[in-house]
Formats: C-alpha cells, sequence, structure tokens
C-alpha cells in the first residue's frame, strides 16, 4: 500500500517522523509520503529511521490561495529541498503566520476566549510550523472544548468570524516552483467543501499549463462525487490519480493507509520529478 499525504509534529500532526515510519510500518505501507506544511524540517529524522522493505516519498504540502481568496493545498513531491526559490517561498509563507495567528488570538480574546500567543506556542515541538491545530490544542488544554474536531467546527473553520487568512501563493505559483525544483505537484483534496469554497473544476485546466502532475482523487473529505468527477478530470488531462490518508495522528479521524495510490499511479508519479528521489531501503 502507498500513502502519498501525511504530516508529523513538525507541522500540525502529532507523531514525530520517527513514530510515523514506525507507525507506516506496522500498517504495512511500502511507500509513504512525508508532506508536513510548508516545512522540510522532519525531512532528515523520517529517512534515518525508513524501516528496511519501505519507500519514503519526500515533500511538502505547499498552503495556497485562488485570487479570489480560495484555499488550495498543493502537494509538492520528490523536490531539491536546495531550491532557494521554493525554500525561500516556504519560508516566507511560515513567518506569515505568525502575524496571522496574532490576529486571530485578538479576534478569540475579544470574544472572551482567554488564549495568548504563548499558549499556542506551547503546543508546538521544535522547529513546528505554526498553524491553527496549535491553537485548537491550546483552546482544548484551557478547557473551552474537548477536541480537535469540535474547535474547528465551532471556532475556526474557513467561514468562522475568527478566520484570517495569510500569504500564500496562487496554486499556479506553486506548481511553477514545485517544478522549477525537480518535483511534482499534486493538488490535495480538492473538492472538500466542508473545508470552505472550492474551486470550480474549470479551473484545473490553468493548473495543467502550470504543470501539474496529478490529482488527489481518493480522500476521506471527497464524496463519491467528488471522487467521480476528479477521476475524469485527470484523465482528461492525462493526470495521474493519487489516494491519501492525510494523516494528523491524534485528534483527527484520518487513519494511516485508509486511502492509497496505486502502485502504476505511484511509478508515473516517480517518473514524472526530474531525477530519481524516492528513498527505498
Amino acid at each position: 500500500m502507498i500513502d502519498l499525504h501525511t504530516h508529523t509534529s513538525f507541522s500540525d500532526g502529532t507523531d514525530s517522523p520517527t513514530e510515523l515510519i514506525n507507525k507506516a510500518h506496522a500498517a504495512g505501507l511500502s511507500a509513504i509520503a512525508l508532506t508536513d506544511h510548508d516545512t522540510v524540517a522532519g525531512w532528515d529524522e523520517a529517512q534515518a529511521h525508513l524501516r528496511p522493505g519501505m519507500a519514503l516519498v519526500l515533500g511538502s504540502e505547499i498552503s495556497c490561495q485562488t485570487k479570489d481568496g480560495i484555499s488550495v493545498h498543493m502537494l509538492g513531491l520528490l523536490f531539491d529541498r536546495e531550491n532557494e526559490a521554493l525554500a525561500a517561498m516556504m519560508a516566507r509563507t511560515r513567518e506569515n503566520r505568525i502575524g496571522r495567528m496574532q490576529k486571530i488570538i485578538a479576534r478569540l480574546n475579544t470574544a472572551g476566549y482567554e488564549i495568548t500567543m504563548d499558549d499556542v506556542e506551547a503546543q508546538l515541538s521544535d522547529g513546528a510550523t505554526l498553524g491553527r491545530p496549535h491553537l485548537a490544542d491550546a483552546l482544548i488544554a484551557a478547557g473551552y472544548m474537548k477536541s480537535r474536531e469540535e474547535v474547528f467546527a465551532e471556532v475556526l473553520h474557513n467561514n468562522s468570524p475568527f478566520y484570517v487568512a495569510h500569504y500564500s501563493p496562487t496554486p499556479e505559483d506553486a506548481i511553477a516552483l514545485i517544478k522549477g525544483a525537480g518535483g511534482v505537484a499534486v493538488i490535495a483534496h480538492a473538492m472538500a467543501s466542508l473545508r470552505g469554497r472550492v474551486i470550480s473544476p474549470t479551473t484545473f485546466e490553468s493548473y495543467v499549463r502550470a504543470g501539474l502532475d496529478g490529482i488527489e482523487v481518493m480522500h476521506r473529505d471527497h464524496t463519491a462525487e467528488n471522487r467521480s468527477l476528479l477521476s475524469e478530470i485527470a484523465e482528461e488531462f492525462g493526470l495521474v490519480k493519487t489516494g491519501s490518508s492525510d494523516y494528523h495522528g491524534n485528534g483527527k479521524l484520518n487513519q494511516l493507509a485508509e486511502f492509497h495510490t496505486a502502485p502504476k499511479e505511484f511509478e508515473k508519479l516517480e517518473a514524472r520529478s526530474s531525477e530519481p528521489r524516492v528513498i527505498r531501503r
């Protein structure tokens, strides 16, 4: 089984890269992608603890935003971590998350939630990318709610009055940067409408022109209709179809390998990178 979308404590997951690799091995995964948000900080640890017989796909889930304000997440896989343009873009996105978090906290304070930036930062692992899940953990620790699911459903969803947008490249720019770094670009959970507004199917033509390689078709947040539509779009444009868990560890229902990528599709995706970068033991 192949799972091409997971997270660790270096972004908003709860498992360390070592724990993720061990769980993936126990789950029978033959290949796993590490795709923490806007960072490559967990790559070295994951690579050092890769188990025999497994393949590791190193990447990052890059936060994007369309020109009309729709959030899009782009999985960049198998790219050169030394590429300066892509690294600079991810660094800028991470830095902007701090100002965004301060604004969200201020809005929550006005509404009576007694939470500080220190409370949120206390939830981060060393080197982790700051995100709303850490704020959710701070609210849970303060006794306001009991789970990340509850926090996002009530106060941190994209249509909430507490929501604040942050700097993100457009999907087209992110794709271009990923491709410029020799990697492959796969759009993640493109039709997950419960997360907020989603892109129109017509948008994919622009992404394909920018160099899009694949679509995450199988995902927990896609309905059967979503999957059918995305599969048709992938076939129309000759894109790779992937399936992934979007695993975060504790606090989300997503389980490793609950959706996975067919081996033939994985081979197609690997062939689209500029050079062999899948790490195998």
